[in-house]
C-alpha cells in the first residue's frame, strides 16, 4: 500500500509543465497513461506540477456521454489511481474530468498531490453557443476560490471561465497568486489571436500572470490547435507552444519581492499563418478521425477536379501515400482532360490509383429503370445516377478493404446542394467540408509552394497546376461547367458568406454590390439543401459558422426573405 507523503512548500520557485496532449473521447484508461507519462516526463525536468486540459481523462467534448452514470464512475476512478501515485513525493497534476457531486454533474478540475485529490474546481461559465452546449450536460459550479499547491495560491479557472471577468475577478479578490487555465478550445481561422487577446485582458484586469493551456487532436467536426501561452503579469509573452502538436514545455516561475510571480523567458514556437493554419486544421482532423476510428486507411474518387486534387493531397499530408488509395471512375462524360489529371493527381502524390468505369452499372440501371421511364426525356435523374453509382463503388471499395471513404464536397457546394445524396456525399468524413470553393483554390496553391510543418506528404508540387487552372466541372452531361448552373464562385461566395457566416439580409448584401435576383436564388437554393445537409458526412470545423454543430436551421423552412 502506497503511503502519503506531503510535499514541501514551494519556496518562491516553481517549475512548471504545460502538457498539450491529445486525448480520445471515452479512451478513459489511454488518457489516464497519457497524463502518466507527461507526469513521468515531467518528473525528469524536475517540475513540481503539470498541467493537463480541460476534460482530459473523459476526452472533450464528451458529449451525452457524461449522462452516462457508468462513464462518470469510470473517470472518477481513473482519477483516484492518478492521484495515489502522486504519493511518491513526485509533481502534481492538474486535470479535467466529469464529475457528479450531489446530484449534479460538473465540468471539473482537480489537484492531485500527496496522494490525494486535494482540491476540485468546477466549471461557472458553462458555454452555450455555437459548438458549445454545456449547459444541456453540466450544472453550473458555484464560484471558485485559489486552491493551494504547496504554499502557492493557484486560481483554477475552466476554459469559458476566462472570457469573462467575473471568475477571474472573484479569484483575485480571494487572493490568488497565479492563474492556471485548463483549455478545450477548439479551432477556427485566426482563433489563436483571440485567445491571446481575450487573455490579456484577464491579466490586465487581474494583475496575475496566466498559464493557458489548451488540447489539441481532432475530434469528430472540431479540431483542437493547442497553442498554448503563458502571460506574465506585465502582459509580456513569458512563452508560446506550437500549434497542431503535441507538446510538453517546462516553465520556471519564481515570486518577486512584491509578491508577484514572474516566469524565466522560455521557447516561443512561431505560429503558422492563416493559410498554413487552416491547412494543418483539415490535416489534423482527417489524421485523428481516421486513427481514432482506427480505419487502416482512406479511398477517395479521383476525378481529376481540384477538389477531390486536394482532398488526396490532405490525405497523403495526414497519413502518408501508402495509406491513401484513388480510385477513377470515368463515363462517356468523362474528358481525356480529366483522366490525364487524375493520373497526374495520383502519381504526384505517390498514392495507389486505379481506374474502374462505371458504364457497366450505369447500363444496368438504365435497363432496369427503362419500363418506368417510358417517354421521359433524360434529365438530372440520370446525371444523378452516375454519382450514385460511384458512390456504390466506392463504399464496395471501403467495405472490402476497410478504408474509410473520403467526401470532397466543399463549402459552396454544401451550401446550395450541388451534391448526390448517396453519390459525390457517401463516405466517412470530409476535410473541406468547411472551405468555400474560392479557399479550395486559393490553399492548394499554397500547398504546392510550401510544405507545412509535420506532414507525411512531400514539398513541391502536389496538385497539378492544370488541375488548378482549369474550369470546374461535374462532368455528368456534355460539355458541363459548374458555372452553368451556379454564379461565379467569387460571386457565390461573396453572398453565401454574407449569408451563413453573417447572417446579412438580402437587402444587406444587395448594398454590398450583387445582384438581388441572384442573392434571392441562392438564398433559396441554401435553404432547400438543408435536407442534404442532415445526412452528409462529418468535416473539419474552418469557419466561426459550420454547418452542422454552429448553423441549425429546420429543413421544413418556408421562410424567404423578400
Amino acid at each position: 500500500m502506497s503511503t502519503s507523503t506531503r510535499p514541501e512548500a514551494l519556496s518562491g520557485h516553481l517549475r512548471l509543465a504545460i502538457a498539450q496532449l491529445n486525448p480520445a473521447v471515452g479512451g478513459i484508461a489511454g488518457n489516464a497513461d497519457l497524463a502518466r507519462q507527461a507526469r513521468a516526463d515531467a518528473a525528469r525536468a524536475g517540475a513540481h506540477l503539470v498541467l493537463l486540459s480541460e476534460m482530459f481523462l473523459s476526452g472533450y467534448p464528451a458529449e451525452d456521454l457524461v449522462l452516462k452514470p457508468a462513464f462518470v464512475r469510470a473517470c472518477r476512478t481513473a482519477l483516484e489511481g492518478l492521484a495515489a501515485e502522486t504519493a511518491d513525493g513526485g509533481p502534481g497534476m492538474i486535470i479535467g474530468l466529469p464529475w457528479a457531486e450531489g446530484g449534479k454533474l460538473y465540468n471539473a478540475v482537480a489537484l492531485l498531490d500527496g496522494g490525494k485529490v486535494q482540491a476540485l474546481r468546477f466549471k461557472y461559465d458553462l458555454p452555450n453557443y455555437g459548438v458549445f452546449d454545456e449547459k444541456r450536460v453540466f450544472d453550473q459550479g458555484p464560484l471558485p476560490g485559489p486552491v493551494d499547491f504547496r504554499g502557492l495560491r493557484l486560481g483554477l479557472p475552466i476554459c469559458e471561465d476566462t472570457w469573462t471577468d467575473e471568475v477571474v475577478e472573484c479569484l483575485t479578490e480571494t487572493g490568488a497568486q497565479m492563474l492556471l487555465v485548463p483549455n478545450g478550445s477548439p479551432y477556427w481561422a485566426n482563433k489563436a489571436d483571440e485567445r491571446l487577446q481575450i487573455m490579456v485582458a484577464r491579466v490586465v484586469e487581474s494583475g496575475l500572470p496566466l498559464v493557458y493551456c489548451n488540447q489539441t487532436g481532432g475530434q469528430d467536426e472540431l479540431v483542437f490547435d493547442g497553442a498554448s501561452f503563458a502571460l506574465n503579469a506585465d502582459r509580456s509573452l513569458a512563452f508560446q507552444m506550437p500549434q497542431f502538436t503535441t507538446a510538453l514545455t517546462i516553465s520556471d516561475w519564481r515570486e518577486g519581492t512584491d509578491g508577484v510571480w514572474r516566469a524565466e523567458p522560455g521557447e516561443f514556437a512561431k505560429l503558422p499563418d492563416a493559410d498554413e493554419a487552416n491547412w494543418l486544421a483539415c490535416v489534423m482532423g482527417l489524421r485523428d478521425y481516421v486513427e481514432k476510428n482506427r480505419f487502416p486507411g482512406v479511398v477517395l474518387g479521383l476525378s481529376g477536379g481540384i477538389d477531390s486534387a486536394i482532398c488526396a493531397a490532405m490525405a497523403v499530408d495526414a497519413l502518408g501515400p501508402e495509406r491513401v488509395h484513388g480510385v477513377m471512375m470515368p463515363y462517356r462524360f468523362t474528358s481525356s482532360d480529366s483522366l490525364r489529371d487524375a493520373e497526374a493527381s495520383a502519381k504526384a502524390l505517390g498514392i495507389r490509383y486505379d481506374i474502374v468505369p462505371i458504364e457497366p452499372p450505369m447500363t444496368g440501371f438504365t435497363e432496369v429503370l427503362a419500363p418506368l421511364f417510358a417517354g421521359r426525356t433524360p434529365d438530372i435523374t440520370e446525371e444523378n445516377l452516375q454519382s450514385r453509382s460511384r458512390g456504390v463503388i466506392l463504399m464496395a471499395i471501403s467495405n472490402k478493404f476497410g478504408a474509410m471513404v473520403v467526401t470532397t464536397g466543399n463549402k459552396s457546394e454544401m451550401s446550395v446542394g450541388y451534391a448526390t445524396l448517396y453519390g459525390d456525399m457517401n463516405g466517412g468524413y470530409n476535410p473541406i467540408k468547411d472551405l468555400y470553393k474560392t479557399e479550395v483554390y486559393r490553399l492548394a496553391a499554397w500547398r504546392n509552394a510550401h510544405l507545412p510543418q509535420g506532414v507525411k506528404g512531400r514539398a513541391g508540387e502536389m496538385i497539378p497546376a492544370h488541375v488548378i487552372t482549369k474550369a470546374p466541372t461535374a462532368e455528368l452531361r456534355e460539355n458541363q461547367t459548374d458555372q452553368d448552373s451556379l454564379p461565379p464562385y467569387e460571386v457565390l461566395d461573396a453572398i453565401l458568406q454574407g449569408l451563413v457566416e453573417n447572417e446579412l439580409s438580402i437587402g444587406e448584401i444587395e448594398a454590398l454590390g450583387y445582384e438581388r435576383a441572384t442573392i434571392e436564388r441562392v438564398e433559396h437554393l441554401l435553404y432547400i439543401a438543408e435536407y442534404k445537409r442532415r445526412q452528409a458526412p462529418p468535416g473539419v470545423k474552418i469557419t466561426r459558422r459550420n454547418f452542422g454543430r454552429d448553423r441549425r436551421y429546420p429543413i421544413t423552412n418556408r421562410f424567404r426573405d423578400r
